[in-house]
């Protein structure tokens, strides 16, 4: 079997092209679970696209609804704008104060959802991307270690798999190497048969849970100062809606006179 039938068994719903001997695999051509919104429930992880469709909708309505409250002087908008950001800044603040008491919690939550995406990895490519992304900018592999990778059908040490990534790991996992220009997708292949001892030559032993516990406190400040910035536009945000209600409240009042 050549390598891009091999590529094709494993990005089944992928685009493959043949240009005379050259054998190119076009990622961009991949189709995310987009292309079918009812694949969503079908899946073990869940799709980033999803969830950024879902914050948009929920800015335009509120964009739309203080823009169009405050141009036609409706009440009932603003009063709808105003309340809407009130309930998203309590929840936001309820968020971090319970994710810092139930940090225990929060980590198991973390892991289940880290290893349910593990598992839909090659079943969506925005999840993929979204992993090897994750995986490369803070350099570690798996929830907490690069076993976590026997849970996707692909990467198993099983000896029922006949894949050809079976006891390895996604090339994001792996140490890069300066002098490669290009990068190399398969530097993950069969890792995971050496010795543990010699991992951490090729590839992140490190979980992604410990790296993103360790740049958070690295990071305190920058963090702290973006929550506390978010928090004074949603303030302000909050006030003006406030003073406008109250004074179109009293125009209207005075036309009662």
């Amino acid at each position: 079997m050549t390598e891009f039938q091999g590529q094709a068994r494993l990005y089944p719903r992928c685009l493959f092209h043949r240009n005379s001997q050259i054998e190119a695999f076009s990622s961009q051509q991949c189709e995310g679970v987009l292309s079918d919104l009812t694949k969503v429930t079908r899946l073990h992880g869940i799709d980033p696209v999803v969830l950024v469709l879902m914050v948009g909708v929920v800015m335009f309505t509120l964009g739309f609804a203080g823009c169009v409250g405050a141009l036609r002087e409706n009440i009932c908008l603003l009063k709808f704008f105003c309340g809407a950001i009130v309930l998203i800044f309590f929840l936001e603040l309820a968020v971090a104060v319970l994710a810092f008491l139930f940090q225990d919690w929060v980590r198991d939550r973390f892991r289940e959802f880290f290893e349910s995406n593990i598992r839909s990895y090659r079943d969506d490519i925005d999840l993929q991307n979204l992993i090897d992304s994750l995986q490369k900018a803070n350099q570690c592999c798996g929830a907490y270690g690069p076993e976590d990778w026997d849970l996707n059908v692909y990467f198993n040490c099983s000896g029922a798999s006949y894949s050809r990534e079976k006891c390895g790991v996604p090339f994001s996992c792996c140490v890069p190497d300066p002098a490669q220009k290009v990068v190399n997708t398969q530097c993950g292949y069969d890792v995971r048969i050496q010795l543990k001892s010699k991992w951490d030559e090729s590839i992140f032993t490190k979980g992604c849970i410990q790296a993103l516990e360790g740049w958070l406190p690295r990071n305190i400040y920058i963090v702290a100062g973006v929550f506390i910035a978010i928090s004074l536009l949603q303030i302000f945000g909050i006030f003006l809606a406030r003073t406008l209600i109250s004074d179109i409240e009293a125009v209207k009042a005075g036309h009662h006179f």
